[in-house]
C-alpha cells in the first residue's frame, strides 16, 4: 500500500515539474480544477514549523497538516536538511503534491548581519542596499528559506516607537527608493537558487501608532495616507515584490487585514498589484479586540473577502471558511483568488519545477557567513554610521598612547548585531573590546571598564534586554573602577545607550534619553576633563542635548551587525571617513515627538531656529521647536561647501522639467563621499503642502580640494501630489528649490509652474 502511494505521489509530482513549463496562468487554472475545498483551503494556511529533527516531522501537528493538504506554507526553521524533511511531506505525502513555500523574518541579514534597517538607510546608498538583501537571500536560500517578511517600508515620526529600528526613517521619498532596492536585492528574478521573494510589510500606516506604542490605533486623512504613508508601499508594489504583510492596525476604524478599501481598492486597483497577501502573526483572531467581529469566523470571512490570502498562526481559515461558505458568508470566488495567488507564488519561485529547489545542504558551507559576506557587511557598516560632533577634530583617533573602552555596548557579543536577528550566530561576532584591541595591536594600548548596568532597574534591563544578557554589576563598585580606569587613559571612548532590543517589536520607549546609570557615568567620567567620545548604541533617534553640549565627540554607531565592531573601528582610527547622514530628526526632548522635517505649517509659525519663546504662537515654553540634529544631518572627516543654486529656468510648464544644479568642493584635507540632498517646497496649493520635502540625492565621493557639479532634474511627477482620492496633481505657482547637506542647512531658488 505504502510502495503504491509513494509511485503516485511521484507521478503527481513528475507531471507537476513537467506542467510547469506551461505559462502560469494556465499551470495554475489546472492544478486548481483538480483541487477539492480543503486542499484550496489549506493552502491559505501558514504556521510556524516548531522545533524539528529531520527524522521526527512526521510526528509533529504541523507535519501532520501538511501531508494532509492542509498548509500552504511554514515559517522561523532554519536548515535546508529540517526544510527538505518538511518539503517532502507536502510533495510526497499531500495528495496533490504542492510545495510549501518557505519563510523566515530574514530583516537585516542571515547569519552574516548587515546593520538594522534603520542604519542602513543612513547610508543613503541604494547599491549597498540593495546587496545587503542579496547576501542576505543567498545566505537564506543556502539555508532553505524561500520567502523573507522585508522590507519593513512603514514611515516613523515617532522615535518612541520600537520598531523604527526596523524602517527607513521618515521621509517617503528615500523610503521609496530603499524598498524598491531591497525587493530588487532580495528576488531578483526568481529565475536562480539563491533570490528569495521578498514581503513588504507593514500595510498599512503601522508606523504611525499613536503615543509610538506597538500595536496601538492609527487614524488620519486620506491625503495624509497618499502623501506621506503610502509612497514606499506603492513603490514596492510596481518594483514587483512577491508579496505584502497586513499590519496590526486599524485605518479608517477597520483593522488593517480586513480592509477592503486599504487591500482591494488601493493596492490591487489602484496600484495594479497582483501579488499575495499575507496577514501579520495571528491578526485575524485580533481582529475580536478591535471589537470589529464577534468570533474568528466573521473575522476570517471579512479578511478573505478584503483581499487576505494567507492568514499566518490564527488558522481561521482552516478551520471556519467551508463553514462561512456554506452559510453564504464568502463566495468560492473568495477561496479561489486567495489560493490562485499563493499557488502563483510558488510558480514564480520555481517550487513546481523543483520543489527541493532551495534544499541544497552543499550551499551552507561556501555561501553563509562568508569571509566574502562579511567584508562587504563591514564595509557598509562603516557607510551608516553617523559623526554627531568633533570638537578640534577629536576622531579619527590615532593609535597610541592609553585608550579606556568604557561602557556596558563594549564587550557584549549578543548585542551588536540588534534586533530582529533570527538565524544569526553570536558567537562567531567580535565585540567591540576585540575588534579595538585587533585595531590597535601593539600601537596602543586599551583599558576596558564595562563601568555601569544597562539600567540601575533589574526588570527593567531583563525586559531590554530580551536574552541578550550584559552582566550586572554593582553599580557604584562599576562606576568607581571606571573612574579609575579613565585616569590612566590618555582618551575615554564610552561604548553607552541601547542594547539591541531595547529598540525593536514591543520595545516602545516613553523616554528617549540616555538609560540613568550609563548617563550618571558618562557625566563623571567627562568631569575627569580628558577627550571623550560617544559611540552612541541606538535603534531609533535618541535625545541627546547633555551629551552635544559636553561630550567632545559623538558618533552615532546603531547596531552594526556582525561586523560591527571592526567597523567602528575602521572609522574611529581613520582608516573610513563617515558619511552617513539621518534618516530622520534628533530630538531635544522627547516631548517634541512625533518629529519630523516635512511638516505642514501651522497658522501661527515661529520663525527656523527660534531659540526663544513666542507667545501665541506655535512652540513651547522649555524646548525650541526643531531637532537638535535635523534630517540629512552628518558630519565627516573632511569639509564641504556648497555654491549657490543655478537653475536651468526660472518658469516651466506643467509637462517640463527644470534642472538645479550645485557645485560641491571638498575644502577639508581627505578624500570622502558627501550626500548631496535636494529639497522643495510648493509654496501655495490647494492642500496645504510641507515646508520641505526630499526629492533627490546623490552620494558622491570628492577628494581633498575637488569640486564637482551637480544637477537635479526636477519632473512634473516631483513636484505633483496626491489629493484624498490618491490621484496626482501638479498646480501652477511658485516652488522653492533647496540644495544642502542636510534638511536645514540649503540654499535656495524659485522658480514657477505656469
Amino acid at each position: 500500500m505504502r510502495k503504491t502511494f509513494m509511485t503516485l505521489a511521484l507521478a503527481v509530482v513528475t507531471t507537476t515539474a513537467f506542467a510547469q513549463k506551461k505559462p502560469m496562468r494556465e499551470f495554475v487554472d489546472d492544478l486548481m480544477a483538480k483541487m477539492t475545498l480543503q486542499e484550496k483551503i489549506g493552502q491559505l494556511n501558514l504556521m510556524v514549523a516548531g522545533d524539528i529533527t529531520t527524522g521526527s516531522a512526521m510526528d509533529t501537528q504541523v507535519g501532520g497538516d501538511i501531508a494532509a493538504g492542509r498548509m500552504g506554507g511554514i515559517f522561523n526553521i532554519k536548515g535546508a536538511d529540517k526544510i527538505r524533511a518538511m518539503q517532502e511531506l507536502a510533495v510526497k505525502k499531500s495528495r496533490l503534491g504542492i510545495p510549501l513555500i518557505v519563510g523566515m523574518d530574514v530583516i537585516h541579514g542571515y547569519e552574516t548581519i548587515f546593520p538594522i534597517p534603520l542604519a542602513l538607510s543612513c547610508s543613503w546608498d541604494l547599491d549597498a542596499v540593495e546587496q545587503s538583501a542579496r547576501i542576505a537571500a543567498k545566505e537564506a536560500s543556502a539555508d532553505g528559506i524561500n520567502w523573507t517578511y522585508s522590507p519593513m517600508v512603514d514611515i516613523c515620526v515617532d522615535a518612541r516607537w520600537g520598531r523604527y529600528s526596523e524602517g527607513n526613517g521618515e521621509d517617503p521619498f528615500l523610503g521609496s527608493k530603499i524598498g524598491q532596492a531591497m525587493v530588487r536585492g532580495y528576488q531578483g528574478d526568481y529565475s536562480r537558487t539563491d533570490n528569495i521573494m521578498a514581503c513588504v510589510k507593514h500595510y498599512a500606516l503601522y508606523g504611525a501608532a499613536e503615543s509610538g506604542r506597538d500595536y496601538n490605533t492609527v487614524d488620519m486623512s486620506r491625503a495624509r495616507m497618499y502623501n506621506q504613508y503610502f509612497p514606499p508601499y506603492k513603490a514596492a508594489a510596481e518594483a514587483g515584490a512577491g508579496s505584502f504583510m497586513t499590519s496590526f492596525n486599524i485605518v479608517d476604524g477597520v483593522p488593517a487585514t480586513a480592509n477592503k478599501w486599504l487591500i482591494d481598492d488601493v493596492l490591487r486597483k489602484q496600484w495594479k498589484y497582483d501579488g499575495f497577501i499575507v496577514t501579520d502573526y495571528g491578526s485575524i483572531g485580533e481582529m475580536l479586540n478591535h471589537g470589529v467581529s464577534a468570533n474568528l469566523q466573521d473575522a476570517s470571512a471579512q479578511a478573505l473577502i478584503a483581499g487576505t490570502d494567507m492568514d499566518m498562526c490564527a488558522q481561521g481559515f482552516l478551520n471556519t471558511l467551508e463553514k462561512s461558505l456554506n452559510e453564504g458568508k464568502v463566495s468560492m470566488a473568495d477561496i479561489d483568488n486567495a489560493c490562485r495567488r499563493v499557488l502563483e507564488a510558488k510558480y514564480k519561485l520555481g517550487l513546481f519545477a523543483d520543489p527541493y529547489k532551495y534544499c541544497d545542504s552543499k550551499r551552507r558551507k561556501k555561501d553563509i557567513f562568508t569571509d566574502e559576506n562579511r567584508a562587504e557587511a563591514r564595509r557598509i557598516a562603516a557607510e551608516t554610521f553617523v559623526l554627531l560632533k568633533n570638537d578640534n577634530n577629536l576622531l579619527p583617533l590615532q593609535k597610541k598612547g592609553k585608550i579606556a573602552l568604557i561602557g556596558p555596548m563594549a564587550d557584549t557579543r549578543a548585542n551588536m548585531a540588534g534586533t530582529w536577528c533570527v538565524a544569526y550566530t553570536p558567537d562567531r561576532y567580535a565585540t567591540l573590546k576585540e575588534a579595538m584591541e585587533r585595531a590597535v595591536g601593539d600601537k596602543a594600548e586599551i583599558l576596558y571598564a564595562q563601568g555601569s548596568n544597562l539600567t540601575r532597574d533589574e526588570a527593567l534591563q531583563v525586559s531590554a534586554e530580551f536574552g541578550k544578557t550584559i552582566p550586572r554589576v554593582d553599580d557604584a563598585a562599576a562606576k568607581a573602577a571606571a573612574l579609575e580606569t579613565a585616569r590612566k587613559a590618555d582618551v575615554i571612548v564610552c561604548a553607552m545607550g541601547e542594547c539591541a532590543d531595547m529598540s525593536g517589536e514591543c520595545a516602545s520607549r516613553s523616554n528617549l534619553e540616555m538609560p540613568d546609570v550609563q548617563a550618571e557615568l558618562l557625566r563623571e567620567l567627562v568631569t575627569l576633563g580628558k577627550p571623550v567620545v560617544l559611540l552612541n548604541f541606538s535603534g531609533r533617534p535618541t535625545v541627546l542635548s547633555w551629551e552635544n553640549q559636553h561630550v567632545n565627540a559623538i558618533l552615532n554607531v546603531w547596531f552594526g551587525g556582525s561586523e560591527a565592531g571592526d567597523a567602528i573601528c575602521d572609522v574611529v582610527f581613520g582608516d573610513k571617513a563617515p558619511s552617513g547622514k539621518l534618516t530622520m530628526s534628533m530630538p531635544q526632548a522627547t516631548g517634541q515627538e512625533p518629529l519630523y522635517y516635512n511638516h505642514l505649517n501651522t497658522g501661527r509659525p515661529v520663525p527656523d531656529g527660534a531659540d526663544r519663546f513666542y507667545k501665541y504662537q506655535s512652540n513651547y515654553l522649555d524646548v525650541r521647536n526643531d531637532a537638535l540634529y535635523p534630517f540629512g544631518y552628518g558630519l565627516s572627516y573632511t569639509s564641504f561647501s556648497y555654491s549657490d543654486v543655478k537653475l536651468s529656468a526660472a518658469e516651466i510648464g506643467k509637462n517640463g522639467t527644470v534642472t538645479a544644479t550645485a557645485t560641491i568642493t571638498n575644502t577639508g584635507s581627505r578624500d570622502a563621499d558627501e550626500i548631496v540632498q535636494l529639497y522643495i517646497r510648493d509654496i501655495v496649493g490647494t492642500l496645504s503642502r510641507p515646508v520641505k520635502e526630499l526629492k533627490g540625492f546623490q552620494r558622491i565621493s570628492l577628494k581633498a580640494g575637488e569640486s564637482r557639479e551637480v544637477n537635479f532634474e526636477l519632473t512634473p511627477d516631483l513636484l505633483s501630489y496626491y489629493n484624498a482620492e490618491g490621484q496626482p496633481v501638479l498646480e501652477a505657482g511658485d516652488f522653492l528649490v533647496m540644495i544642502g547637506p542636510n534638511s536645514r542647512d540649503v540654499k535656495t531658488a524659485q522658480f514657477t509652474v505656469k
